[in-house]
């Protein structure tokens, strides 16, 4: 029995979420190799919809005036990221993916500073330059061994599917203590399936519907629908209620790490000069900007010791 704070929780909830979603890159761009791109989104967040759905049809109900925020929100964080990021694994290394995506808490900084005029510090401005040295450095060196190719395309497709989970981020915060989290999560699920299901129609007039599935396809959609939707998905939004914006974002330093040990076995990805370069410049960037290292994941276990020591 654990005798943790909702905080405690919601970090435990935090790095269970960025492990699956770190997993999630190599796996996904595995699985696409045997199932379309909008087929594997939609069957996706459509069965975890219904997976989740026994634990929160008793108060699904949500007020009129949140009606908005939350399909703005889940079109952003689900329906535009999701799309951005299964259109890119493709054309680039998944490796690259938690990389880029670590830039997030970055840009949550700057956004605060150009739309809630918030006033930034010459450590914050120094930092998301050395990150974006960082990022730049993984997207355009490799054009310089092996000239121009579609990795710098899936790159850039990386980096937008990164600014909108900010979008998401923010307007999500706004309504997430009102509700339970796997009512959000719910009505996420089924909005995303609908934006998803015009595109998988279009996709199935041109390939069929699911046209010789094996066991690529098969990982994937469990995977997708259970633990990357509804498991990591209900984690994230519990998380979210019980934490400022700002810190769920740094625990998406956890997730090149999942992502690497199973992206160079399964994929044959490997782990270039530039690479981990980019990757450290990127790390010391987030780190010099937001300059809160006792919100690291590792930090923040390490302060829960005294409740863990309550675990039955």
């Amino acid at each position: 029995m654990l005798n943790l704070s909702k905080h405690q929780q919601a970090i435990i909830a935090l790095i269970i979420t960025n492990i699956i979603w770190g997993a999630a890159s190599p796996i996904f761009k595995w699985s696409l190799g045997n199932v379309g791109t909008f087929t594997l989104a939609f069957l996706r967040f459509f069965i975890a919809a219904y997976i989740i759905l026994p634990f929160t049809y008793k108060k699904l109900s949500v007020k009129r005036e949140h009606i908005y925020s939350l399909i703005i929100a889940s079109t952003f964080g689900i329906t535009l990221n999701i799309s951005l990021f299964f259109l890119a694994l493709p054309y680039t290394a998944s490796i690259n993916v938690p990389i880029i995506g670590s830039s997030g808490p970055i840009m949550i900084l700057f956004a605060s500073a150009i739309f809630l005029k918030e006033k930034l510090k010459r450590k914050v401005i120094n930092g998301m330059l050395l990150s974006l040295i960082g990022i730049l450095i993984i997207i355009i060196v490799p054009v310089y061994k092996t000239g121009i190719d579609t990795s710098i395309f899936g790159n850039f497709l990386l980096i937008a599917a990164t600014i909108s989970t900010v979008v998401h981020v923010i307007l999500l915060k706004k309504i997430a203590k009102f509700y339970d989290a796997m009512t959000l999560t719910f009505w996420s699920f089924i909005i995303s399936s609908m934006t998803f299901l015009p595109f998988m129609l279009n996709e199935i007039r041109v390939i069929g519907f699911l046209p010789n599935l094996g066991i690529q396809g098969i990982i994937g959609i469990l995977f997708g629908a259970f633990l990357s939707s509804a498991v990591a998905y209900g984690l994230y939004q519990f998380a979210v209620k019980y934490m400022n914006a700002n810190e769920t974002g740094i625990f998406t330093y956890l997730d090149p790490f999942p992502a690497i040990i199973i992206a160079i076995p399964l994929l044959g990805e490997k782990l270039t000069l530039e690479y981990m370069l980019g990757a450290i410049l990127v790390f010391l960037g987030i780190y010099l900007a937001e300059g809160r290292i006792h919100y690291h994941p590792i930090h923040l276990l390490r302060n829960m010791s005294k409740g863990l020591k309550s675990i039955v």
